[in-house]
C-alpha cells in the first residue's frame, strides 16, 4: 500500500494498482514501439505454448512479474540468472495466462469504444446504458429522470450533427462529471448521518488507480467514473470511505464498520476489484 502525508489510503490495497489488462488468445500481445533502456525481448516455452516477455535488470532485490498493455514485463536484480527468472515466470504461469486474458478482454472493449462516441452511440449512466443524441440547444438535456435513469433514456448535447467523436466525448463527460457531483453529495452525506461522522471536504477525482480515498485530514475524493455504475456499488465506496474516517486501516474492525453502513458490501466490493478505473472502457 502506498502510503503518503497526510496519510491516504488506496480503495482496494493491491488490484487496483495493477496495469493488468483483457486477454483473449486469438489476439497477439503489441509490440512496444520502444523498449526501456536495457531491456530485451525473450521466449519461453510453456505447456500451453510459446510466452514473448521482455526481461530489464533493475536496482531490486526479488524478481518482478508486471502485465502492461504490451505484454509480460519482467524486472529482475543483477543476480538473478535466466534459469531463475524463467523459473519463476513457471510458478506463475496460472497467473500469468489470467492477466493476459484480462489484458486482452480490455482492449477489445477499448477497441470498441470509438463507436460510442456518436449519435445513437450508448454509454452507461447508473447501471443503464442511455443513448447519446446532438441537437443545437444552448445546454445539455435529458429525455428522462436523470436521478432514476431507465435504460433507453437520451442525453441531448448541445453539438451540431458535424461535431467529431472528441467533443462528443467531452460533452458527454462534462454531463457525466456534473452528475456525479450531485449524486455523489447525497450519498456521502446519508452514509455520513448514518455514521456519525463529519469530513472536511469532499471532491471528484478522476485517479486511474483508485476508486476513492480518505486522509488522515478527513477529505474524501470519489472517482467520477462511479457514476457508470449501479447505485449499490456506488454506496459501498462511499461507506468505504466514511469507515476511514473511524478506522485509517483495513482491520477486521474497519470491514465490520463498512459492513454496518453497507450490510451488502462483498458482492459490490468483488465487482469493483475486477473493474478497477483504469480498465474501464467508457471515459
Amino acid at each position: 500500500m502506498r502510503t503518503a502525508d497526510p496519510r491516504q489510503l488506496d480503495l482496494f490495497s493491491a488490484g487496483l494498482r495493477a496495469s493488468d489488462g483483457p486477454a483473449d488468445p486469438r489476439l497477439p500481445p503489441i509490440p512496444p514501439a520502444d523498449l526501456p533502456p536495457g531491456a530485451r525481448r525473450r521466449t519461453l516455452a510453456l505447456d500451453d505454448g510459446m510466452l514473448d516477455y521482455v526481461l530489464r535488470r533493475a536496482r531490486r532485490k526479488t524478481i518482478g512479474l508486471h502485465i502492461r498493455d504490451t505484454g509480460l514485463m519482467i524486472q529482475a536484480p543483477a543476480w538473478a540468472t535466466r534459469a531463475q527468472i524463467e523459473d519463476a515466470i513457471r510458478h506463475k504461469a496460472a497467473w500469468i495466462r489470467e492477466k493476459l486474458r484480462d489484458r486482452d478482454r480490455r482492449l477489445e472493449l477499448l477497441a470498441l469504444q470509438a463507436g460510442q462516441w456518436r449519435a445513437g452511440g450508448r454509454i452507461p449512466y447508473l447501471g443503464v446504458a442511455i443513448e447519446l443524441q446532438l441537437d443545437g440547444a444552448r445546454s445539455a438535456r435529458y429525455e428522462g429522470d436523470p436521478a432514476a435513469p431507465a435504460t433507453g433514456d437520451r442525453l441531448f448535447l448541445p453539438l451540431p450533427d458535424t461535431a467529431d467523436t472528441g467533443r462528443i466525448q467531452e460533452r458527454a463527460q462534462a454531463w457525466l462529471q456534473a452528475r456525479a457531483r450531485i449524486d455523489f453529495e447525497g450519498r456521502l452525506q446519508r452514509c455520513l448521518d448514518q455514521a456519525g461522522q463529519s469530513i472536511a471536504g469532499w471532491g471528484l477525482s478522476s485517479a486511474q488507480g483508485r476508486w476513492g480515498s480518505c486522509t488522515s485530514q478527513r477529505r474524501i475524493r470519489l472517482n467520477w467514473r462511479l457514476i457508470h455504475f449501479a447505485p449499490a456499488l456506488i454506496d459501498y465506496v462511499v461507506a468505504h470511505e466514511v469507515a476511514h474516517l473511524k478506522e485509517m486501516n483495513h482491520s477486521p474492525a474497519f470491514w465490520r464498520e463498512v459492513e454496518r453502513l453497507c450490510p451488502d458490501f462483498w458482492t459490490a466490493r468483488d465487482t469493483l476489484r475486477r473493474q478497477p478505473p483504469d480498465t474501464l472502457p467508457l471515459i
